[in-house]
């Protein structure tokens, strides 16, 4: 009896092991048939469309310029916190701009500077990115947000392909991305985001359909420093199809600014400490053996 039942488990391996061997290509084809679904032209080298040159800081919107010229759709009390944030920088201080600390840009800023390069996989697409922030990954795997997930700068993103003009390829990422960690800016202004980091993006990403060479990253902010949804049609120009160098950017590189508690100075060539503002306090050196007067 056992002889027996040996002899039929033995067969039935068989049997499974030659049906795997049918069914390998028939899947190595359907793996290869849904990755000719995805867009192949939006390789290359991208950078930023400036408009009119109306934005010289970088912006949100970058039809417009940069601070005030945004016209926010912001609350009453983040309008103060921008107006605040501008008067300090007028006085040399940073204001509401975490980027001058050399912090990360996070979102939406990262997408601001630098050059772009999107990476795509069937699971997760990859936006590269030569500022300091690097990278976003994209997931299109068909996951749930996690249940308790680490606010990151860049958010956690969930997308999905579509392919809008039925023609077989996709044509159009939808993506949202949310759980964030601040603090975070739209721009060097100080124009805030809420300082709970419950922002939440929506972003259409597709090249469009007259020029190649232009991508769009149409961006809905929901914020609780706006008193409504903020949409911008972020556009980026390719700038090689097959670019021969990348470059690469630190906020380290060049950073003069030396925060110390609360207050901002300034790190002179010569290596000593200057102020940032006027008739500024020194900072607190009770940790520091005094010289004598």
């Amino acid at each position: 009896m056992c002889h027996r039942n040996v002899t039929k488990i033995i067969a039935i391996a068989r049997l499974c092991g030659m049906i795997a061997m049918l069914l390998t290509p028939v899947i190595g084809d359907v793996r290869a048939a849904d990755e000719g679904k995805y867009p192949t032209n939006w390789k290359g080298q991208w950078g930023r469309v400036i408009y009119r040159n109306v934005e010289v800081q970088g912006a949100f919107d970058q039809s417009k310029p940069w601070g005030l010229g945004q016209e926010a759709p912001l609350t009453p009390e983040y309008q103060k916190v921008h107006r605040d944030s501008m008067a300090d920088q007028k006085n040399g201080g940073l204001g509401n701009y975490p980027t001058a600390r050399c912090l990360p840009s996070g979102m939406p800023r990262m997408m601001t500077f630098g050059t772009q390069e999107y990476v795509i996989t069937p699971e997760t697409t990859y936006i590269l990115l030569s500022t300091p922030d690097h990278l976003r990954r994209i997931f299109t795997d068909g996951r749930d947000w996690p249940k308790n997930p680490t606010p990151t700068y860049a958010g956690y993103s969930i997308g999905k392909w579509i392919d809008e003009d039925g023609d077989g390829r996709y044509d159009l990422l939808d993506v949202e991305t949310r759980h964030f960690k601040g603090p975070r800016a739209f721009d060097a202004s100080g124009l805030p985001l809420a300082f709970d980091n419950q922002s939440v993006f929506r972003e259409r990403i597709f090249i469009d359909k007259a020029n190649p060479d232009i991508i769009h990253i149409l961006t809905t902010v929901t914020d609780n420093a706006l008193t409504r949804p903020w949409t911008s049609d972020r556009q980026y120009r390719r700038l090689a199809a097959n670019p021969v160098e990348w470059p690469e950017t630190w906020c380290q590189e060049g950073n003069a600014n030396v925060v110390i508690g609360k207050e901002n100075y300034f790190l002179r060539a010569d290596g000593l400490l200057m102020p940032a503002k006027k008739n500024q306090k020194l900072p607190d050196l009770k940790y520091f053996t005094q010289g004598q007067k």
